[in-house]
């Protein structure tokens, strides 16, 4: 390199490769392609999932070390990460599907999703059939020999209804039909639908994965590797993957995990307990409560019972506005899963996408408040839920 000129050294900057040592931390291979001294080494890249690194669309070794991490905790045998959690969704609905298929989908699913699966049946002709979460029977008779999908929420956004995994992927399988579930609300920490019967297990790395609300990720879980690349193979097509400094504080949140979830569902219960009580409250939905419709099923299927819930304020959908102007420490603002407590307000944010029928069918209401629950001291959190009571 002395030899060039300082035009083209400048390209050609060193690129030195541990020898004798490991880093303790996953590295970020912020990098857009691969070099190659073997052309074949190169053309085989380009094909395969599991390949020499390409093309930071292809693959990246921070990106498939996110992949094999999230497989590995749901006992998925490959993952496709992706931009966003909508971003894994979408590769998966449009990977498996083709215009005339026909979808089984419970009734009580997140916004967007119920969206994508409407935009699906208006541009291509895809049916859906919405079923409640936990009834197989409704499986059985809701299947056409054009169905090709049954897509559950382990807990769902936001009432926090919980799927009969065990007997919902029962159905389906018996049908021949694949088993897709949002896993987002538990995390691999509370459930593993993969171990349930589940095909492909989706999340939202944004949330519990990620953990502290600056990554917008996805990741789609197989566990069928020929399912897996099919589904990678049209998510590159689509351009949906992650880039590596997203996969890399992914991992980096996922170490504490664990830690953050135990955290998560014992402030929740704290919360859900108190708001039960309250007299300004009409409802709280947490399956963790013994009035939950899902308590039983929750119970048996569940190690705890997660870090979001929503309740109804007596005074209807001016109660609602009126205890989320008044908190001062949860924090008025979109998503879940990281260390803050954050509300919203469905019918006009998360849900504002889904018609009055599609929200009573979610059991959604003008006063329904979620709140996605962080890890602060269970007292202070108190504190503020009731001074801000008081205000109603």
């Amino acid at each position: 390199m002395s030899s060039l000129h300082p035009e083209t050294r400048v390209v050609h900057l060193p690129r030195p490769v541990p020898e004798g040592s490991t880093p303790i931390s996953m590295p970020i291979y912020q990098t857009s392609g691969f070099v190659f001294d073997d052309p074949a080494v190169f053309a085989d890249g380009m094909g395969r999932p599991d390949g020499a690194y390409v093309y930071g669309r292809l693959s990246n070794p921070t990106v498939r070390a996110l992949e094999e991490a999230v497989a590995g905790l749901e006992g998925g045998v490959a993952a496709v990460a992706t931009g966003s959690g909508m971003g894994a969704i979408n590769a998966v609905l449009l990977g498996l599907l083709k215009s005339g298929d026909h979808v089984i989908a419970q009734s009580a699913l997140y916004g967007a999703t119920a969206q994508a699966l409407a935009d699906l049946a208006r541009r291509f002709g895809v049916e859906v059939t919405h079923v409640p979460q936990d009834d197989p029977a409704a499986v059985r008779a809701a299947v056409r020999p054009t169905t090709r999908l049954l897509y559950l929420e382990t807990i769902a956004n936001p009432m926090t209804q919980v799927a009969d995994l065990p007997g919902m992927c029962a159905a389906a399988r018996e049908a021949g039909i694949l088993t897709v579930v949002d896993n987002t609300f538990a995390s691999p920490i509370l459930c593993r639908p993969i171990e349930h019967g589940a095909d492909v297990v989706v999340h939202s790395v944004t949330k519990y994965l990620s953990g502290h609300t600056d990554v917008l990720g996805g990741v789609a879980v197989f566990a069928d590797h020929d399912l897996h690349r099919g589904v990678w193979s049209y998510a590159v097509e689509l351009g949906a993957t992650t880039d590596p400094f997203a996969a890399w504080l992914t991992l980096r949140g996922i170490q504490t995990l664990p830690l953050r979830m135990e955290r998560h569902c014992a402030n929740t219960r704290v919360l859900a307990t108190r708001l039960a009580g309250h007299p300004a409250v009409a409802a709280v939905h947490w399956p963790g409560l013994p009035s939950h419709p899902s308590y039983d099923l929750a119970a048996k299927l569940l190690p705890d019972f997660g870090g979001v819930f929503s309740f109804d304020l007596a005074g209807g959908r001016a109660a609602g506005e009126a205890f989320m102007r008044n908190v001062r420490l949860a924090l008025l603002a979109p998503s879940l899963g990281g260390v803050e407590t954050l509300i919203l307000h469905p019918a006009t944010t998360s849900h504002r996408t889904v018609d009055a029928a599609g929200l009573a069918a979610a059991g959604i209401g003008e006063g329904t408040v979620r709140v996605a629950v962080g890890i602060e001291h269970p007292e202070d959190l108190w504190a503020d839920f009731a001074q801000a009571l008081d205000a109603v």
